[in-house]
C-alpha cells in the first residue's frame, strides 16, 4: 500500500473530524504471554463501521517485532485479533473493512481494568496465561491527559530495526518529540531523531497513532515518513537510511 494513499486516506478521516476534538485514546501495558515478556498499546475508538473499537501493536521483548492488533472491546472484556499478512493489514487497518469484523477465534481473550488486563492468548494447540500492568496512557479527546512514559511501538518495521515514539504533553499539546530507531537483534536504540515542532504537531496526524511512521524503500534504500498534523491535509517529513553512517538522515522534499 502506498505510503501516499495511506496519507490521503488519513487526510479524509481529519477533514471529516471534528476540528476541535482530539483522535487518541492509548493505553500502554507490559506484562506476559505465557513465560515471554512483552509490551503492548491499545487505542480505543467509539468505533467504526465494521465494529472496531480497538486498534493496537505489541511486540515480544526477546523479538522486537511490532505485530499489529485490531478487535473490540464490550464492557470489560476485550478480543484482540493479529494481522498475518500485508493483504490483511491494507483490508483491515489501511483501507478499513467494508463488512462486520468477526473477533470469534482470535488469540486474546482479555478482561480489562482500570491498572492492568489479564486472559489468554490462543492460537492452535499453544494456550497461555496473559498478564499485563498499566504503565502509560495518554488522551486528547477532552482535556488533555498524559501519564508515564508514552512511547508508541509504530506498526513501521525494517529488517533489523523498528520504530518507537516518544510522546509527550507541552503547553502546545500531546505530541512526538523523539523518535527512536531500535535495532531488534540488540534490543537497543541506535538513533534518535528530535522534532523542531513548536506547535506540537509530530506524530498526530488522524490516523491509527500506530501509523504516523511509515515504512517504504526508495532505489533500494529504506526510507521512513513522519506525519504531522495541521493544515487539514497534514504534511510528512522523510528520512533516509544512509549506508555510510547508518543512521537517517532528513530528506529534502
Amino acid at each position: 500500500m502506498g505510503r501516499r494513499f495511506i496519507l490521503a486516506i488519513a487526510c479524509v478521516l481529519s477533514l471529516a473530524g471534528k476540528a476541535a476534538a482530539g483522535w487518541y485514546r492509548v493505553e500502554n501495558y507490559e506484562g506476559s504471554i505465557g513465560s515471554a515478556s512483552v509490551h503492548l498499546s491499545l487505542q480505543r475508538y467509539d468505533g467504526f463501521g465494521s465494529g472496531i473499537t480497538v486498534e493496537g501493536s505489541y511486540f515480544y521483548d526477546a523479538k522486537q517485532r511490532p505485530i499489529a492488533l485490531y478487535g473490540k472491546i464490550d464492557g470489560s472484556s476485550l478480543s484482540l485479533c493479529e494481522i498475518t499478512d500485508d493483504k490483511e493489514f491494507d483490508r483491515v487497518l489501511v483501507v478499513g473493512s467494508k463488512t462486520h469484523v468477526d473477533t470469534k477465534g482470535c488469540p486474546f481473550s482479555l478482561e480489562v481494568g482500570e491498572d492492568g488486563a489479564t486472559g489468554s492468548w490462543n492460537k492452535g494447540a499453544d494456550k497461555h496465561p496473559v498478564t499485563l500492568k498499566k504503565v502509560a496512557s495518554l488522551d486528547d479527546t477532552g482535556d488533555l491527559k498524559l501519564d508515564g512514559v508514552v512511547q508508541i511501538p509504530f506498526w513501521a518495521e525494517t529488517a533489523t530495526e523498528r520504530f518507537a515514539g516518544i510522546y509527550t504533553k507541552s503547553d502546545a499539546g500531546i505530541c512526538m518529540t523523539k523518535l527512536q530507531v531500535i535495532n531488534k537483534k540488540k534490543s537497543k536504540v541506535v538513533q534518535e531523531i528530535g522534532f523542531d515542532d513548536p506547535d506540537c504537531n509530530a506524530g498526530m496526524l488522524m490516523t491509527p497513532i500506530y501509523m504516523n511512521v511509515q515504512k517504504w524503500v526508495e532505489g533500494g534504500k529504506d526510507v521512513i515518513s513522519v506525519n504531522f498534523r495541521g493544515g487539514g491535509a497534514g504534511s510528512m517529513e522523510d528520512y533516509g537510511l544512509s549506508p555510510k553512517t547508518g543512521k537517517y538522515h532528513k530528506l529534502e522534499n
